[in-house]
């Protein structure tokens, strides 16, 4: 990447941002990160499952990598299993079978693709290995109802987590107490086969019982911690679960004989992507900040923090500045308008710039999806101020209903990438000139 030319058009600004994005991207692709990290074949069977929307990513660079391996040394290591991805998110392997089901709405393939894992793993014995690979979205991916209760009653509750603003922690500690197959319920039904984990993290500060509530990783929280996120959240309980969630003891603790052999390796987190992000920025002459790879909160609350920011620092760099950060924020759905958490990032820092010369921002989910919509997310600069003004459309207005992405859809400000079968959630980046004598933000409000 050449240096970058302070002051350079919105064209070459979007351009710049946009491949700035494809850097951190790349760098937290399973393709570059599995063939390393093999392990060695078992005496007995291996066998695969996965769930994510990487997931079908891993199981193609880990089918390849474990069949070159056995043709360099001459052998034949015999390999099968299958995973789950959400729906255009797959990949073409050969022994290993990847299907497709609903995210983030939880449903009846994904309810298939569960019980046929478990069914998978059931009978194996302590000389065979099991390679769970893990990514964000398998927690809606993978699901199969505790005993007594149904997917419908999941599928409502998980709509109203959605809705209410619940961080990805406290949606996935509710989806692991009301499963017969998260909560390292997985790991338990395949012992004493030895459980080798691969993450791609999705969420905050990289646990990895909570990425995708943790199929085959020991569950620290309990069963009433589910209950009172419900009751906190303002979210009727049907008597079903509650009486579900007073009395399940079926979660294996980290001290049972399950977990004895197993191994869980972060294959790639938040920080990986803004590490790379930061690299190729430097290497084009700006200075760098990184305010964190596990932000999270309201959406608009956050992008019009991080505009604040922005404009105070543009008073005092002398070069440009590029501010960086990940996470995962949440949006309370207030109105029935379109769009996923990092559009409406965006639209908080768009209402609080309101076209501030030498500012640019771009914000997308690393899966290439924000939200349910066909948009990785957005990138705008100070000309999309004049042409909201111009078209008379109110920011304000559009956060009110939550429709950032029709807002910027009108201002063709979107990102469409496609599905980039990784994820490591959010990724946000800030661009800041120094500012010009007489410069300063508009005063026109929309």
């Amino acid at each position: 990447m050449t240096a970058f030319t302070p002051f350079a058009d919105e064209a070459a600004t979007r351009t710049w941002l946009t491949r700035l994005a494809e850097t951190a991207i790349d760098a937290v692709h399973p393709a570059s990160l599995l063939p390393d990290r093999l392990p060695e074949p078992p005496r007995g069977r291996t066998v695969v499952v996965g769930a994510g929307k990487a997931a079908a990513a891993m199981a193609r660079a880990l089918e390849r990598a474990w069949q070159a391996r056995a043709r360099d040394a001459g052998r034949d290591d015999p390999l099968d299993g299958l995973v789950v991805t959400r729906h255009g998110h797959g990949e073409a392997c050969r022994r290993i079978e990847v299907l497709e089901a609903s995210h983030p709405m939880p449903d009846a393939l994904g309810e298939q693709a569960a019980e046929r894992m478990l069914a998978a793993v059931e009978a194996l014995g302590e000389d065979d290995l099991v390679i769970a690979l893990i990514s964000g979205g398998g927690s809606a991916l993978m699901t199969r109802p505790a005993p007594g209760l149904t997917l419908r009653q999941k599928q409502a509750l998980n709509h109203e987590l959605l809705r209410s603003g619940a961080p990805i922690r406290e949606i996935n500690t509710v989806r692991r107490h009301l499963s017969a197959i998260k909560g390292g319920r997985l790991a338990a039904a395949a012992h004493p086969a030895r459980v080798i984990t691969y993450l791609i993290s999705d969420v905050p500060g990289d646990e990895p019982s909570l990425i995708a509530s943790g199929p085959t990783l020991a569950d620290d929280s309990m069963p009433a911690d589910a209950l009172a996120i419900l009751e906190r959240r303002g979210i009727a309980v049907p008597d079903s679960v509650r009486r579900h969630l007073v009395s399940d003891q079926s979660a294996p603790r980290r001290d049972d004989p399950a977990f004895a052999r197993d191994e869980a390796v972060v294959l790639a987190r938040a920080a990986d992507a803004l590490a790379a992000a930061r690299e190729r920025a430097a290497r084009s002459g700006l200075d760098v900040r990184v305010l964190g790879d596990d932000l999270e909160g309201e959406a608009r609350d956050l992008g019009r923090a991080q505009a604040m920011l922005a404009l105070k620092a543009q008073g005092e760099c002398c070069r440009p500045l590029l501010i960086l950060s990940g996470g995962e924020t949440s949006v309370t759905v207030r109105g029935e308008g379109r769009g996923g958490r990092n559009v409406e990032y965006l639209l908080g820092v768009f209402d609080t710039l309101k076209g501030a010369e030498g500012i640019h921002a771009l914000a997308i989910d690393t899966d290439g999806i924000d939200g349910s919509e066909d948009n990785a997310g957005a990138v705008i600069g100070p000309g999309h101020w004049q042409r909201a003004r111009e078209a008379r459309l109110s920011a304000a207005d559009y956060l009110a209903r939550n429709d950032a992405y029709s807002f910027f859809a009108a201002l063709d400000a979107l990102i469409v990438t496609g599905p980039t079968r990784t994820n490591v959630n959010d990724f946000r980046a800030l661009l800041v000139m120094p500012r010009r004598d007489g410069e300063g933000v508009m005063e026109e409000t929309l």
